[in-house]
């Protein structure tokens, strides 16, 4: 399979959550060859190089954070990790709320019909401005910066992934 973008499950945690919020949502997938847990899945994120890099940034803001926080958030004995909090979890599925409450990561493990696990990782974005008919409202800021949270959400699975293999 290859890493692209997808339409956001609308079952999903993360789907339904930007339903009732009015969330802008994207979802990425790609398969690995063997069973992954969402734990091994979630912990491996958080600890990619690539993640570690915007770990140390948050930690200069003063929201410091560390392996084994990523390990606790990953197998559900901790709640947070740098600007991250649980918000909602089940067997396959980990949604994550940032500080401001306007972003949302979310984690999704799926059984291949190879034996193989398909890895979900996406995000939404809740509008802070509405419309006058109470539509989602996004600047400028969000318009400018989506190729660039694209491009990073699939260089952020795909080190994940590559960490499962």
């Amino acid at each position: 399979m290859k890493l692209d973008e997808q339409p956001v499950p609308p079952t999903s945690l993360l789907g339904r959550m930007a339903a009732r919020q009015g969330a802008f949502a994207d979802a990425y997938c790609l398969a690995v060859a063997r069973r992954v847990s969402l734990a091994e899945f979630v912990e491996a994120f958080y600890t990619t190089p690539v993640f570690k890099a915007e770990r140390w940034l948050m930690a200069l803001l003063g929201k410091p954070s560390t392996d084994a926080m990523a390990r606790a958030v990953a197998c559900g004995t901790g709640e947070r990790i740098a600007v991250w909090t649980v918000e909602a979890r089940d067997a396959d599925e980990l949604l994550m709320h940032e500080d401001s409450g306007v972003t949302r990561s979310w984690f999704c493990v799926q059984p291949a019909a190879d034996g193989g696990t398909v890895l979900w990782f996406g995000s939404a974005l809740v509008p802070r401005r509405r419309g006058p008919g109470g539509e989602p409202r996004f600047g400028p800021g969000f318009r400018a910066l989506l190729g660039l949270h694209r491009w990073y959400s699939r260089v952020l699975l795909a080190a994940a992934a590559r960490r499962c293999r």
